[in-house]
């Protein structure tokens, strides 16, 4: 109490003080006390009602007895009274400021300003010329990944993060998804379908059939057998697809059509099961002009029902 009346009332600090409040509170002071003829007889003083420990001595100069309490004071009293937690909280917050500085000089040196600069545009170009771009603009390339485009050319930007033209700071990451191009289809396994729906499946997954052969199997005809490439094969987005179709079982035994002329061979395989092909002509000795003297499959060969046998046909030396 005695450091406080002292503080509060002695030497230079009190002129100040008394200053201060001159400039800041010009009318206090007048009319605050009580005049005698109202004062009840037995009334407390309200500075010594609302402060104990106002006393005369701690006013200061030019405040009466009835003038309100000192803002300063009211200020000293709440600090006297917090000055532990004051402390703590300051302690605290040197550690805090000191610790924060060792870690940043010391551990994770950095300048204090970093300088900030707008993130350039790099999609749609090259990987390489897209890294060499960031890394004169001040930026380094962080991770980068792979995606399927369908329209990107594979190996160029199709995203970044930070987004262009984002203003970040030097020597921030870049994040980069590199295209690998449009998505390959993988072509569907449709052996066992009638070739038909096989035709179909295969181009319901976006690819288109090339062609149809024919192939003899143990499934019954006109089922699809196999395609090329196999199933599992990956082709671009509309890649063309060989669809094999099975012509039935080889269960027909060829029959002989040497030294027949082409009608009598047309009727015979047609008994058989079998169907013409191609009819060739050639200068030939081995049999009379107008007759078969070649076939293909030869005759006795076991072949599935509605296979095709082509011929040579003789004609006489011109």
């Amino acid at each position: 109490m005695k450091f406080r009346r002292r503080f509060a009332t002695g030497g230079r600090f009190e002129a100040l003080l008394g200053a201060l409040r001159s400039r800041l509170f010009p009318d206090r002071g007048k009319g605050a006390e009580v005049p005698e003829e109202t004062a009840e007889p037995g009334t407390p003083d309200m500075a010594s009602t609302r402060y104990p420990d106002a006393t005369d001595d701690a006013r200061g100069p030019g405040v009466a007895a009835g003038d309100a309490p000192d803002v300063f004071l009211d200020w000293q009293r709440w600090a006297e009274r917090h000055r532990r937690g004051l402390l703590l909280s300051g302690v605290f917050a040197g550690t805090f400021v000191v610790g924060y500085l060792v870690a940043a000089l010391l551990f994770f040196p950095a300048p204090i300003f970093a300088a900030h600069h707008s993130v350039p545009r790099v999609l749609g170009v090259d990987q390489d010329r897209a890294r060499t771009t960031l890394t004169q603009a001040g930026f380094a390339v962080g991770s980068v990944e792979r995606a399927p485009h369908p329209t990107v050319p594979a190996g160029s930007v199709i995203w970044q993060d930070p987004p262009p033209d984002v203003n970040a700071v030097e020597a921030t990451e870049v994040s980069l998804t590199v295209s690998t191009g449009p998505q390959r289809v993988p072509v569907p396994d449709v052996a066992g379908y009638d070739a038909e729906d096989a035709r179909m499946l295969l181009e319901a997954a976006g690819l288109r059939i090339g062609s149809t052969e024919s192939t003899q199997a143990p499934t019954p005809q006109n089922v699809a057998v196999n395609t090329r490439p196999p199933a599992g094969s990956t082709l671009p987005p509309g890649g063309a697809v060989v669809l094999v179709v099975s012509v039935g079982a080889a269960t027909i035994r060829v029959p002989t059509l040497i030294s027949l002329t082409v009608d009598e061979a047309r009727l015979a395989l047609e008994n058989a099961g079998l169907a013409l092909g191609t009819v060739f002509s050639q200068t030939t000795s081995a049999v009379a002009p107008g007759e078969i003297f070649y076939q293909e499959p030869s005759a006795g060969t076991l072949s599935a029902p509605g296979t095709v046998v082509n011929v040579r046909l003789a004609r006489s030396p011109s």
